[in-house]
């Protein structure tokens, strides 16, 4: 046994450890390592591979054709634009709920934090139910519309309304963490230093919450594009007017148009790809911006 501080014998060297590895005080890193990569080839790669693969069936030809439908361009057209702007405005939504649940305590705020929730436990085709019950001309809330001649259900608008209901929960979820962690003693810095209350949120709180913002947004907007129980209940589906693009797969498919589907689909990961490239670029930029 070599004693503390002793040199290795002659001819030996110490085992260098790859720099990506880190000490560990349990073994099974080489295990451990091929599970995950097997398991997410299976649940993650091999899929989108198939999905990469299957259009080119009839050749670039007949993908740039699947894709360029005027009724697949509408359904694409909608689901991004109703994902993009229902993610923004939850993420303002959820940093205000995401506020009060955090800062204040009050009779029932375990009730609302649990309803905040409710869309990750209930049924897609059961919110899609609910939603399109509320907002139809007869229902609740959209008979009360109707009479100022707005009218949701079965248009556009109740798409992104559906998005609305199913993305809250992920901003609030990616901001109350951080917002509960985040030292009040910054707050109370800018307000000794003459910060009054919107500077300090707009120079403080809310430079701290970017990043959780942007992760909020990017699920937001995830959910939304490729959403499809919560929204065929109250979109209408008009091709053309208010049929989403996850329909025009359904539908291509149901027509054994599997390579058509397939285009679609590759589209629709193409373009969700980008925009969570862009918010990943974001944050980094952010980060580094705040590091210098």
């Amino acid at each position: 046994m070599v004693a503390l501080g002793a040199s290795l014998p002659a001819g030996r060297l110490a085992p260098r450890r790859a720099p990506w590895r880190e000490a560990s005080a349990l073994p099974g890193f080489v295990g451990a390592f091929g599970f995950t990569v097997v398991y997410a080839s299976l649940i993650i790669l091999l899929p989108l591979a198939a999905l990469a693969a299957r259009p080119w069936e009839h050749g670039l030809g007949g993908f740039v054709s699947a894709i360029l439908q005027p009724r697949t361009l509408a359904a694409l057209r909608l689901s991004f634009t109703a994902a993009i702007f229902a993610a923004l405005v939850n993420v303002v939504m959820g940093l205000l709920i995401a506020w009060v649940l955090g800062r204040y305590d009050f009779p029932g705020r375990r009730i609302v934090d649990a309803l905040v929730d409710l869309p990750f436990a209930l049924p897609t085709a059961v919110a899609g139910i609910a939603l399109a019950t509320l907002y139809s001309q007869n229902g609740w809330i959209g008979s009360l519309l109707e009479p100022l001649g707005l009218k949701v259900a079965y248009t556009p608008v109740g798409v992104f309304v559906a998005l609305l209901a199913v993305g809250l929960p992920f901003v609030v979820r990616a901001v109350q963490p951080v917002l509960e962690d985040l030292d009040a003693s910054l707050e109370e810095a800018a307000r000794t230093l003459g910060a009054g209350p919107v500077q300090t949120f707009a120079r403080v709180v809310v430079p701290a919450l970017t990043p959780a913002l942007l992760t909020g947004f990017a699920l937001a907007f995830a959910r939304g594009a490729g959403e499809y129980g919560s929204v065929i209940f109250i979109a209408g589906n008009m091709p053309g007017v208010s049929e989403i693009a996850p329909l025009v797969i359904v539908t291509r498919l149901e027509q054994y148009d599997y390579a058509g589907a397939a285009s679609v689909g590759l589209a629709m990961l193409a373009v969700s790809l980008l925009v969570l490239v862009a918010v990943n670029a974001a944050q980094v930029l952010y980060s580094r911006r705040g590091a210098g």
